[in-house]
């Protein structure tokens, strides 16, 4: 089980062929790291499976294979069109994913890729960036010559880029750390890292293509795959507001709405987490969590309530379906700017 969407396994894969399976999306969530907060958001689970189930239906019309078998209503596999409600549980293709051993926040990729064979799921996140906002990681990690940006140093509004960035990143470390070129093709086995990469710009120019039609800016998101008989497929779920980041009106449409909330509005259990982050790492300990000194505080109702609309009228905005019973965005968004 992930932090906001329950995995249920029918048939499991092996070394050979992919078993079946399913994500049950909850209503839970999670920023920085924490895993599921105490407060669940009314209707996210459905809003990211509807999502998710719409960009990979719109990946595979393209000829890009994903692990993606339909929407489950009534037991049956549907396609999105089909389903009489909003969905919450998604029909996927499993592989493998073996246990990756670690010594302190040493861990061994090695071990991982042989028991995984052909059939696995690569352990990394592929991010995409279609712009550098005040505050990215990028800035701090990186100059703008990285990314043969013409200007000197990191200017002070945010950056919008004519060719979209793309990095790797950990994904099963305790603490995920972005990567060079040459670890993150170790550390993806057999998948080739060009391969990764091409993949994710496909999914990025699909989802950005979407977002314009609907009056969005997509500013950046992740994908996952899986790598089976040589093909990369992508995985996961792709395209939503807590893998991507997408704005509207000037206001941020993503989970990123949350943890800047949680940044003004608790700013003491934030700065708990990165000391317990930082110690960890000076420890070279992987479970960071257990030396955190504060638990985050619930939050107000009507904060649940503007984050609902926001996922909700996010998604009948994107697809240009009417899924759910939700306020036009330009009154969701009206909303999370006053949060």
């Amino acid at each position: 089980m992930t932090s906001v969407k329950e995995f249920r396994i029918d048939e499991p894969a092996n070394e050979t062929e992919l078993g079946r399976g399913a994500f049950v999306f909850t209503d839970d969530y999670s920023v920085f790291d924490w895993g599921k907060m105490p407060d669940k958001i009314p209707q996210k689970g459905a809003s990211l499976c509807t999502m998710g189930a719409y960009n990979f239906e719109r990946l595979e019309a393209a000829g890009v294979p994903t692990h993606y078998r339909g929407v489950v209503e009534g037991g049956e596999v549907l396609e999105l069109a089909e389903a009489s409600e909003p969905p919450r549980e998604m029909a996927i293709d499993l592989t493998q994913v073996p246990d990756l051993p670690n010594e302190g926040r040493t861990y061994a990729y090695d071990a991982y890729h042989d028991e995984a064979g052909e059939n696995y799921l690569v352990p990394l996140e592929i991010v995409f960036r279609n712009e550098v906002p005040v505050g990215s990681s990028l800035r701090r990690r990186t100059t703008p010559a990285d990314h043969d940006l013409e200007f000197e140093t990191w200017p002070d509004e945010a950056v919008e880029l004519a060719t979209p960035i793309v990095e790797f990143s950990t994904k099963y470390e305790e603490s995920d750390r972005y990567l060079d070129r040459a670890e993150a093709d170790t550390i993806a086995g057999a998948a080739s890292v060009d391969a990764l990469e091409s993949i994710a710009r496909d999914v990025n120019r699909l989802v950005t293509e979407q977002a314009d039609e609907a009056g969005l800016d997509h500013q950046d998101g992740k994908i996952e795959c899986c790598y089976y008989r040589g093909e990369i497929r992508v995985a996961d779920v792709v395209g939503t507001f807590d893998e991507n980041r997408f704005g509207y009106e000037g206001t941020q449409l993503s989970k990123e709405v949350l943890r800047q909330h949680h940044k003004r509005t608790q700013p003491a259990w934030v700065d708990a987490v990165d000391a317990a982050k930082a110690e960890a790492e000076r420890r070279d300990r992987a479970d960071w969590k257990a030396l955190c000194e504060r638990d985050p505080e619930p939050l107000e109702e009507s904060v649940l309530e503007t984050a609902r609309d926001m996922y909700c009228a996010g998604t009948n905005a994107y697809t240009g379906v009417h899924f759910f019973d939700a306020p036009a965005l330009s009154t969701a968004i009206g909303a999370v700017s006053r949060l």
